[in-house]
């Protein structure tokens, strides 16, 4: 029982313009309702003061890792993996001085045991701000 005989079956198609017509609604009610924040074109008048700088410097103490494991504190050379030898130079070096910077400058491809070494005896010897050295690669 074919009671459709003459009509084809129709194929629904799903109409794009209205779809489009309310993305742009939405798209232009965001763009109105955003707010930028422009912090470029802020005026601040900063407040002035009189007075000398601190001539205090920070102390540095540069320890040198090598790719191989020997180490150098303040270009003194020191043996591979001489933690003792470490420890007196970084105490000569800080003398007794608390506001000394420990900056290590350690090879790409030296092991992180040497690295652990060197943040041990600083910590062994009372110096607790240490700092690692790297540098900027050009693109």
């Amino acid at each position: 029982m074919n009671f459709r005989r003459g009509r084809g079956r129709e194929e629904p198609e799903i109409n794009f313009i209205p779809l489009i017509d309310v993305l742009l609604v939405i798209l232009i009610f965001l763009m109105v309702t955003t707010t930028y924040s422009r912090f470029s074109e802020l005026k601040i008048n900063l407040p002035s003061a009189q007075g000398e700088q601190l001539k205090n410097k920070t102390i540095e103490i540069r320890v040198a890792v090598a790719a191989d494991g020997a180490m150098a504190v303040d270009d003194a050379r020191l043996a591979r993996g001489d933690k003792a030898g470490l420890l007196a130079r970084l105490k000569a070096a800080a003398a007794g001085k608390s506001d000394v910077v420990v900056v290590v400058n350690a090879d790409a491809n030296s092991t992180h045991q040497s690295v652990i070494t060197v943040m041990e005896a600083a910590r062994e010897a009372g110096l607790s701000q240490l700092t690692f050295a790297t540098q900027n690669l050009k693109p």
